[in-house]
């Protein structure tokens, strides 16, 4: 099985390549070659039974997408985008990145010829849904994003669709929830602040909430997304149906109950570290995501993520934090 993860550098892509070097198979083959793709360097890999190439490049640049192509990878793993901040603030950028790059890969694999039909899992996103919603949107809801960013998923979910109906490829798009709790540094995504307040108080570092308690949003763990992204590749996009997109499980809340949650995973001391500062561009780009799902489709097909945030808290610890909090938590 020769595997290309698109977004390889990310954090995401860092913990897919982690998961394939640990179990060594996929889709019920050995693994041979896992080929990483990204704008940047990614970090060096952890040791694994099979070749792992790293390859620098811009996705949306003609005749990228070829190259990446070239020696036909059987399943691939497109993960890179620009994120919801930064493609609202940038709208050129946004459209390239997100749409033009993904259809450069796509109308690649369908030039490809000789038979080539490899498996393709694209990141989508919650964002493809805009308000009014109902208490909790069901697989029936509309498409109707009120971001660009959310446009530009939308988009790439009906293209893998329709090259998929056409038999240029097997596709699946996945709406992931927010991933939270995101390890690492911020970034620009206009979620951020959802792992920013978990994450920086747990190291003993202050943190900025931009929003209101009362804010609810969708969230699944790390560990969880990239369960999600395993479970389709073995799947594959037959079990869909023609309906290639996908909305996944998660969990509901409030930033209030998040930072409860917090509280009861590591005291007041962590809570005392985030600070209210309200921030009317992230406001408005939050007040049109959706809060809450019915995924029924996607629990029928048995994916599955935590029940609690309590549990999404305990994951981060227990992945990043090497199972202990910080010494500000005896």
């Amino acid at each position: 099985m020769n595997i290309l993860i698109i977004g390889g550098a990310g954090m995401l892509g860092a913990k897919l390549v982690a998961r394939l070097c640990k179990e060594g198979r996929i889709c019920g083959q050995a693994i041979s070659k896992v080929v990483r793709h990204d704008v940047v360097l990614a970090a060096a890999p952890p040791t694994s039974p099979f070749k792992i190439e790293t390859h620098i490049g811009d996705l949306s640049e003609p005749g990228e997408a070829e190259k990446i192509i070239a020696d036909r990878p059987d399943l691939i793993f497109h993960l890179a985008a620009v994120v919801s901040g930064e493609a609202e603030a940038d709208f050129e950028k946004g459209y390239r990145i997100n749409l033009d790059g993904t259809r450069f890969l796509i109308e690649a694999i369908r030039k490809a010829g000789g038979g080539y039909c490899p498996r393709l899992v694209f990141t989508s996103s919650i964002a493809v849904f805009g308000s009014p919603f109902p208490d909790a949107i069901g697989d029936e809801f509309l498409t109707a994003p009120l971001t660009s960013y959310g446009t530009q998923k939308a988009v790439d979910e009906l293209l893998i669709s329709d090259y998929s109906r056409r038999g240029f490829l097997d596709g699946m798009a996945l709406r992931m929830p927010t991933v939270c709790v995101r390890p690492g540094k911020p970034n620009k995504a206009a979620s951020g602040f959802f792992s920013n307040i978990i994450r920086e108080p747990l190291n003993g570092i202050e943190a900025v909430l931009p929003v209101d308690v009362d804010v609810r949003h969708w969230h699944a763990s790390p560990r969880a997304a990239v369960g999600f992204l395993v479970q389709a590749a073995e799947m594959g996009g037959a079990a869909l149906g023609a309906r290639r997109a996908l909305t996944l499980p998660g969990l509901s809340c409030t930033v209030g109950e998040q930072i409860e949650a917090l509280r009861r995973v590591a005291g007041d001391k962590a809570v005392k570290l985030i600070k209210h500062q309200p921030d009317d561009t992230i406001r408005k780009i939050v007040s049109g995501w959706p809060r809450n799902f019915d995924a029924k489709r996607a629990h029928d097909l048995g994916f599955r993520s935590e029940k609690t945030f309590d549990e999404i808290i305990r994951v981060h610890i227990e992945d990043e934090l090497g199972g202990k909090l910080a010494q500000a938590y005896p």
